[in-house]
């Protein structure tokens, strides 16, 4: 029997945590409901990435814009087999649609808390130093860059969160549910630290032109960068 009321009404259903809706929604694949859950990671992700690249350009607030929510859904759908083959192995014997499904419900909750953001970035971002002057001031970069990164931190644990209840809700077992938790945030991390290493979805490098995709998106890494950032801003 399929499950009336598919209405962005949900998106308050998912936010407050309620278990039982939620755990049900899971068991069924509804495209409607996805379709709104896609929805909702667009408009939320991409309101805060077009908030973040303002700050550069009106053309990285675009690519912005467009790069955050695509590495959410990226990420989702590049580990959603590897996600659904471990929760069996791990003690919760889900099929690939209910696992895909956990995972899209996080990433909507976490897409819709960093759209209440945004706003609050555009005023951070509006009475910042212009990005683009000839001497930028390379502190407040590396702090608005790491504000950025903390903001998206906090909505994703938020996410998570609710995904772990429904897991313990689904498993019966706080061991399991967080044994399977941490496996997908493995995967959910190396690969979505990776898309965003090659995506850039944040301000970009003041010193170099605004691009969709650099000529050098597949040099590095991401923890890398993240390491010489925090070295930058603590060692002075």
């Amino acid at each position: 029997m399929k499950l009336e009321g598919v209405s962005p009404r949900e998106i308050a259903t998912l936010l407050r945590g309620d278990l039982d809706m939620i755990s049900a929604w899971s068991r069924q694949w509804d495209t409607h409901r996805m379709a709104l859950q896609i929805g909702v990671i667009f408009a939320g992700a991409g309101s805060y990435g077009a908030a973040m690249g303002w700050w550069r350009d009106p053309h990285q607030a675009l690519f912005t814009a467009i790069k955050l929510p695509l590495i959410i859904l990226l990420t989702t759908m590049g580990n959603a087999l590897l996600n659904a083959m471990l929760a069996p192995l791990l003690g919760l014997n889900i099929p690939f649609r209910q696992s895909f499904a956990a995972i899209l419900m996080s990433c909507t909750i976490a897409a819709a808390i960093l759209g209440a953001f945004s706003p609050l970035l555009a005023f951070l971002v509006w009475n910042a130093p212009d990005l683009t002057a000839k001497a930028p001031a390379n502190g407040v970069y590396n702090l608005m860059l790491l504000a950025q990164v903390a903001a998206i931190a906090l909505a994703g644990m938020t996410g998570n969160a609710r995904l772990f209840q429904l897991l313990l809700r689904l498993a019966g077992s706080r061991r399991v549910a967080q044994k399977i938790l941490v496996a997908w945030l493995a995967g959910n991390l190396f690969l979505g630290s990776q898309l965003s290493w090659i995506l850039r979805p944040f301000v970009g490098s003041p010193q170099l032109p605004v691009e969709f995709l650099r000529a050098t998106a597949f040099h590095g890494n991401f923890y890398q960068a993240v390491f010489r950032t925090l070295t930058q801003v603590f060692h002075r």
